[in-house]
């Protein structure tokens, strides 16, 4: 309004007596849709208290209300309402009125002179919100009627009574009667549901029936058909939707080579790939080792090329140079000798092989073992957590194990360390203790214990109750087994220090027997590296053949009769099959009472049931295996027997054993004389040993004759 009063008329003239421009009637209007200014406008706005409220607008906390003595600087009062009904222009008009106020100057005001200016004024601004909807109804502008005002005057202090209305306050009073109006409320709308639940299809079924009506005789056949229609339909568009997933997945694996060869192309722009030759590889050897960027891309461009021979080969050269160039190159980049690697490599498909070679390199979690003898498990973490130990549970295998991510202390000198309320133990040791599942009461025997984390595991197991047998061949390590035992207050355990294979002569009749058997380490090469170097042939001969010695003492050890076990559980740290399917299947072949059962682990990787060539017991699939790469733990191998009386057979049956049950020499009946070879080269190699140690001359290794 004031940017048009400008507009329009000329220039003002000076007024003759104040009390003129006070007392006029558009004087009093506009005053009313901006502010009361003065005390003429106070006088001539009186409406009745009923219907119009005092000029008081609540901003924040503060209130702004219009006094008699302030007559220079009127302060606006602008309802939320009618900013919402004024168009942009007037918005715009509005706002340098605003901004011509704050600065103190009344020269919008002083410009007006003429009535019917005015009332046109007032007529055009408010014909759009009349016409759109109006919030105030004739009715209630005919109650703020004054003496002689008009039509323009109703519709004007209409608009004043509506722009009173904003503040919240008022805004909040006027929400109430449109609830007593009948008006539905929206706390009465129901949301619309996001996801579908069963009950939907309860309704739609329903709903359904009610079309169809009622299920009676007459209808039911019909409605069988249309249900078996209905499932054909179904199958057809399951069976199209497998046919497009694997036309879909075929495409994906197109694509995937077609990127795998545009990668080697582009990698094959500076210098293409070339297979060495045996006499390069040679030559290689003894120029020095290759740099480490051609050893990665070689072996890249192998397991790439033997991943689709045919397709990838070059012509000319066979799969068996590949190999033995990814040998070699896997040789010389992790540090392993030719004869491991080539042991370990044909484990494993070729892409496998390489995640193997590569977890072994990492280091497995640390982890430790709740003993359940002297705290709970939720104490314990709990405990560790306050000394600054970040840990999570293994996992749903076990309730007692707990990883650890990161620790401000050391975690094996703690004080609940100390205190025996935890074990350091690597998380591949459970396995052995939950297969076999020790009772209360029960008597077993641990034939390999130090350092006596499985024996202490047991013991919790068994809630320090029957007699536990801890053997150590090592009469050093008896030391640690001790102190453990101590320490986590195991109080039905006996160590003792025998060889194994003597124990049946020793003690016998145990309900559950434990043999982690020594072996070559091949499963924590992460922990010992010198496995890389140090193992040959000979050394897989030697400790498969104690092994295959071992488990034949410790299946005479348990005592088939037994109420509650009868249970053998063998167990190595080795993924090679010369230490684990090779000696079950030697056990199983020469003790024909013990059989395989399952271990009761709920993961896992089934064991070899043939191996290049060999065959084995189809029951060897009944054991596990665990991998790094894998089951991120260390490399493991689990079996468990089930020992039960021997059959009477022949004299001569099974090996050469006794016909009688029980009998003493069948649970010893080994080949002293082919065993003499063996024996007598792990002396002379023990003697060349500890001659080396000392720094003496080492006589030359000489072969033992084999024996007739």
């Amino acid at each position: 309004m004031g940017r048009r009063a400008k507009n329009k008329q000329g220039d003002p003239e000076p007024l003759a007596d104040a009390n003129e421009y006070s007392a006029r009637p558009s004087a009093k209007k506009l005053g009313k849709r901006k502010a009361e200014a003065d005390d003429a406008r106070e006088s001539a706005s009186k409406r009745p208290a009923k219907k119009l409220k005092e000029a008081t607008v609540k901003k924040g906390d503060k209130k702004f209300q219009t006094k008699k003595e302030d007559k220079k600087k009127p302060k606006a009062i602008v309802g939320k309402k009618k900013k919402k009904q004024m168009s942009e222009e007037e918005e715009e008009g509005a706002e340098d009125e605003d901004e011509a106020m704050e600065g103190g100057s009344n020269d919008g005001w002083e410009d007006v002179n003429d009535e019917s200016i005015v009332k046109a004024e007032a007529r055009s601004l408010f014909r759009d919100s009349d016409d759109e909807e109006s919030i105030v109804s004739k009715g209630d502008l005919d109650e703020f009627d004054v003496d002689g005002a008009e039509e323009d005057d109703d519709i004007l202090r209409g608009s004043v009574q509506e722009l009173d209305l904003g503040s919240d306050d008022d805004e909040e009073e006027e929400q109430e009667p449109v609830r007593l109006r009948g008006k539905k409320s929206k706390q009465r709308d129901r949301p619309m549901k996001i996801i579908p639940t069963g009950s939907d299809d309860s309704d739609s079924d329903e709903d359904e029936d009610d079309e169809d009506g009622p299920i009676t005789m007459k209808n039911m056949e019909a409605r069988s058909r249309a249900m078996d229609v209905k499932a054909a339909r179904e199958a057809d568009l399951d069976a199209e939707e497998m046919r497009q997933a694997e036309v879909a997945s075929d495409e994906d694996e197109l694509a995937e080579e077609a990127m795998e060869e545009d990668a080697a192309g582009e990698e094959g722009d500076e210098e293409p790939f070339h297979l060495p030759t045996a006499e390069e590889r040679e030559e290689e050897k003894k120029a020095g080792p290759p740099q480490v960027y051609t050893v990665q891309r070689r072996m890249r461009e192998c397991v790439r090329v033997l991943g689709s021979f045919k397709k990838r080969a070059a012509e000319g050269r066979s799969r068996t140079e590949y190999v033995a160039q990814l040998m070699s190159d896997i040789g010389s980049y992790y540090g392993y000798n030719d004869f491991l690697v080539e042991k370990l490599f044909q484990l494993f498909p070729v892409s496998e092989a390489i995640e193997f070679f590569e977890a072994n390199e990492v280091p497995r979690p640390v982890t430790i073992r709740t003993n359940t003898l002297r705290t709970r498990r939720r104490d314990l973490a709990q405990g560790l957590i306050n000394r600054g130990v970040n840990l999570e549970p293994i996992g749903k295998w076990t309730n007692v194990g707990l990883q650890v991510f990161e620790s401000t202390v050391p975690i094996g000198a703690t004080p609940e360390y100390l205190a025996g309320h935890y074990m350091l133990q690597a998380a591949s040791s459970f396995l052995p203790v939950i297969a076999l599942g020790p009772q209360p009461g029960e008597r077993v025997l641990d034939m390999a214990s130090a350092p006596g984390g499985k024996t202490t595991h047991m013991a919790a197991l068994m809630q320090n109750t029957g007699v536990i047998f801890a053997n150590e061949l090592n009469k050093a390590r008896t030391k640690s087994l001790t102190a453990n035992v101590h320490r986590l207050g195991c109080k039905n355990v006996v160590v003792c220090s025998y060889d194994g294979r003597e124990f049946p002569k020793v003690m016998g009749g145990f309900d559950r027997v434990l043999l982690d058997a020594p072996c070559s380490g091949t499963g924590v090469i992460s922990k010992d590296a010198s496995v890389k170097t140090n193992k040959s042939d000979r050394d897989f001969t030697l400790l498969s053949h104690l092994q295959k010695q071992l488990i034949l003492c410790a299946i005479d050890s348990v005592q088939p009769d037994s109420k509650t076990g009868g249970y053998l559980v063998y167990s190595t740290c080795s993924v090679t099959v010369d230490e684990n399917e090779a000696v079950v299947d030697y056990a199983l072949r020469k003790r024909p009472n013990a059989k395989l059962v399952e271990t009761g682990l709920a993961f896992g990787v089934p064991g070899f049931k043939s191996y290049r060539g060999k065959n084995f017991d189809p029951r060897v699939a009944l054991t596990r295996r665990f991998y790094p790469h894998v089951h991120n733990m260390d490399g493991f191998f689990v079996a468990k027997f089930k020992v039960e009386r021997r059959a009477k057979t022949a004299a001569g049956a099974a090996g050469g054993r006794d016909a009688e049950d029980g009998a003493e020499p069948a649970a010893f009946a080994f080949d002293d004389a082919a065993d003499a070879a063996i024996i007598e080269e792990a002396k002379s190699e023990l003697k060349r040993k500890s001659m080396k140690a000392k720094g003496l001359r080492v006589p030359a290794r000489t072969k033992a004759a084999p024996a007739a």
